[in-house]
């Protein structure tokens, strides 16, 4: 073992992953231990939790590797990490991607130099391309942009030639990420012009898929695009956050529970196959069992089948850990709840595709993959890896789906 690289977190991780093991491999080579990189997330206490158990998992596994710990993590708890016996370097996010940073150690980055679009997943059947980092939004509860810094974009003409390259080494679909990806934004242009311009200009690029999106940032260029454009996959995932406009002005949201409602309906209505995702947290400071049933209410009123749900946790630093917290075991009740019942909903969902017709693309092991809703398959047997093939779905265990190539 020469080199590592550990990914927690967001999709925008993910994306920096490769990237990372591109500027940290001369290092690694200098190292005949090996160099193992975690690249931690901080989005809540359990994700930080999960760094620090996954450094000590590999200073076990690997007791002379020398072990960097960089991400959010790094940024937000720079201390806590540093005092890790097991972690020789921490390296904040302004420097993780700088080759010098694992040698001699970090250099600042200008943080008004243009963002540049970053790759990862060349041994994944999609990309993930990184076209936005950072925030200018201070929601109460978050402490991400005290780790990505403010929102920079990438020039459009840079993320064309990502996707580009990305469909020229053999990658069927790419996924398009950022910190706030609806807050995309150079020379004018937003998220819409983006998206447009790579449909236009990659015309072999098959399938376009978005991460996470601001439902109240979504353009009317984005939203045409969604409802009308085939290869941009009918799959979305809204940060709503919760289903109680009190809550969510206590957040800081910027919609309100009708806005999310109504953008949901508005989109279903032209494309009825959107599959509709969401962030909810459970047990927000100051949040009663009326407030809370508003969340749940939302499961069907957005008709979401998809939900990353989690129970709120206190982040040092965010105006929201100075409010009148939930006690913890109703923060995690309530998160069980709720995934309960995005389960149920997300079990007839599937249910109701059995015995319709699918394009899946496959992925590197020739039996699993998603379909256009982001639905999971698995095919009774291989098919050819990276390519979109057509499934008949013949079953559902409420969870995932099985098929067979049509």
């Amino acid at each position: 073992m020469q080199l590592e690289v550990l990914n927690f977190g967001c999709r925008l991780n993910i994306a920096e992953g490769e990237a990372i093991r591109t500027a940290a491999m001369g290092a690694s080579i200098g190292n005949q231990s090996g160099l193992i990189v975690v690249n931690s997330c901080a989005v809540t206490a359990e994700a930080e939790r999960q760094a620090r158990q996954a450094v000590r998992k590999a200073a076990r596994a690997n007791p002379d590797a020398r072990i960097i710990l960089t991400g959010c993590g790094a940024d937000v708890s720079r201390d806590r990490f540093a005092a890790m016996p097991e972690v020789s370097v921490v390296l904040g996010n302004d420097a993780k991607l700088q080759a010098e940073s694992y040698g001699a150690g970090a250099q600042p980055r200008d943080a008004t130099a243009p963002y540049t679009p970053l790759t990862s997943g060349a041994t994944h059947a999609r990309a993930f391309i990184s076209v936005q980092n950072g925030c200018d939004h201070r929601c109460t509860f978050c402490i991400i942009p005290y780790g990505r810094g403010v929102s920079r974009s990438a020039r459009i003409e840079d993320v064309v030639r990502a996707c580009q390259a990305a469909v020229d080494r053999g990658q069927n679909e790419v996924v398009l990420t950022g910190v706030d990806l609806t807050s995309y934004g150079h020379e004018g242009y937003v998220l819409g012009d983006l998206v447009a311009a790579i449909l236009r200009d990659v015309p072999a690029l098959l399938r376009l898929r978005l991460s996470s999106l601001d439902s109240v940032e979504i353009d009317p260029l984005l939203e045409e695009i969604i409802t009308s454009e085939t290869r941009l996959m009918p799959h979305l995932h809204l940060s709503l956050q919760a289903g109680d406009d009190m809550i969510l002005k206590r957040m800081k949201r910027r919609h309100s529970r009708a806005e999310a409602a109504a953008l949901v309906a508005r989109l279903k209505a032209k494309r009825p196959s959107l599959a509709i995702g969401a962030d909810i947290i459970a047990g927000f400071p100051t949040e009663s069992e009326e407030m809370f049933a508003n969340s749940l209410a939302l499961v069907e009123d957005c008709d979401l089948v998809f939900g990353h749900v989690f129970p709120y946790s206190p982040r040092h630093g965010t105006p929201a850990s100075l409010m009148p917290q939930v006690a913890p075991q109703i923060a995690r009740e309530r998160a069980g709840r709720l995934r309960a019942v995005v389960e149920a909903r997300r079990a007839a969902w599937l249910q109701s595709l059995v015995g319709t017709t699918q394009q899946m693309l496959v992925e590197l092991d020739g039996v699993s993959g998603h379909i256009e809703s982001f639905a999971g398959v698995t095919l009774s047997s291989p098919a050819q890896p990276k390519q979109i093939v057509p499934v008949v779905i013949t079953a559902s265990d409420g969870k995932h789906l099985a098929g067979i190539t049509a």
